[in-house]
């Protein structure tokens, strides 16, 4: 009991403090790219903080597995290199008995992660989708001054003679877009529910179109016409595409939904084959470099995870069929984890096969 609650505080503590420290180095990084694009006018300056926040159980849910991991690397090799493992190997608790501890942990945050990807992090992404929408319900009228020229967009031009009292509807607007002129008694703002993009809806106009240096032009009158002036960010993009929720993935027969399903299950999936990597390569051998085999360790936990990305990827994309999914990809690396794990059994018996002959070569040099 001491022993479990040794390792079990050992790994704890360690995966903690390793994923906060990534966490603290992955929020920052992103809070400069968003702060950039906030810069660059591509989202609202007060989203920059609802982002990072709605986004924190979708980074947690991909750095907890590789702190967990990091962990147990860093703690097992630390007890390999000052001879605690060879210590408790030599009073009979052996190997066997190290793994099914680590089992439990592994246990933990397997439900820990199953809990983000298929629940916490979807619903974050909900909350951040719906408070984009409501960015983008929110009229650009709020930057408008009526009687003057306005840009609405990258390449529009608009004037207003008035708002209306809640600055949701222009009157009596003109429009320049491209190579149209645009006359319109009222326009409003509205956002299509399935692309994300924004439109400006004009009511009871004219549109002249033509090019420039020519007599000839077109004129068509329109009781309602739609301009699109501006399409949706790509952080909202993700974030309408991550909020489906996991129930709603289960009864989906589309591909792409069929896709983002198997990688949710895939990243708690990820824990128990991780460990199985990282429990053999921890071991080092005693007054050695403990961080001999980390780098080597984290390469080929990087390959599993880009190769699950890139396996989305190809499943949303037809290349690889549906009824396969990402199982392909888990069995594996699942192979690489149990090859890893018993090439140091295979070792000691051909060690020990080894010993023997010499041994009986000895005896019938004796004889």
């Amino acid at each position: 009991m001491i022993l479990t609650r040794y390792f079990l505080r050992e790994l704890l503590v360690s995966t903690f403090v390793i994923t906060g420290i990534l966490m603290m180095i992955v929020v920052s990084a992103r809070l400069v790219v968003h702060l950039n694009k906030a810069v660059m006018g591509i989202i609202p300056p007060e989203a920059v903080f609802y982002t990072i926040l709605y986004n924190g159980p979708t980074f947690l849910q991909l750095i907890l597995p590789l702190g967990f991991y990091i962990s147990i690397l860093l703690v097992y090799g630390r007890m390999h290199s000052e001879n605690e493992m060879t210590v408790l190997y030599a009073t009979g608790f052996g190997p066997k008995e190290v793994f099914k501890i680590t089992m439990v942990p592994v246990a933990v945050m397997m439900v820990l992660i199953g809990f983000l990807s298929t629940w916490l992090a979807p619903t974050a992404a909900d909350k951040l989708d719906t408070y984009y929408q409501q960015q983008q319900q929110e009229s650009e009228f709020s930057f408008i001054t009526p009687g003057r020229f306005n840009a609405i967009g990258k390449s529009k031009v608009s004037y207003a003679e008035s708002l209306s009292t809640d600055r949701t509807e222009m009157q009596k607007v003109f429009m320049a877009d491209g190579n149209s002129l645009i006359l319109a008694d009222s326009g409003r703002q509205y956002v299509n529910p399935e692309t994300g993009s924004r439109y400006l809806e004009l009511t009871s106009g004219r549109r002249f179109s033509g090019s420039p240096g020519q007599k000839e032009f077109e004129s068509m009158s329109f009781d309602s016409y739609s301009v699109k002036i501006a399409e949706e960010s790509s952080v909202a993009k993700k974030a309408r595409k991550e909020a489906i929720s996991t129930a709603t993935l289960l009864k989906s027969e589309h591909r792409v939904h069929k896709a983002s399903l198997h990688y949710r299950i895939g990243l708690f999936l990820l824990v128990p084959i991780i460990v199985l990597m990282a429990f053999p390569l921890s071991h080092v051998a005693p007054r050695k470099g403990r961080y001999g085999k980390v780098l080597p360790a984290i390469v080929l936990y990087m390959v599993y995870y880009t190769t699950l990305i890139t396996a989305r990827k190809w499943m949303e994309q037809g290349v690889t069929p549906v009824w396969l999914g990402l199982w392909w990809l888990h069995a594996i690396f699942l192979s690489i984890g149990l090859i890893l794990l018993y090439i140091p059994v295979l070792q000691g018996k051909m060690a020990s096969r080894s010993r023997l002959k010499a041994l009986k070569a000895k005896e019938s040099s004796h004889a």
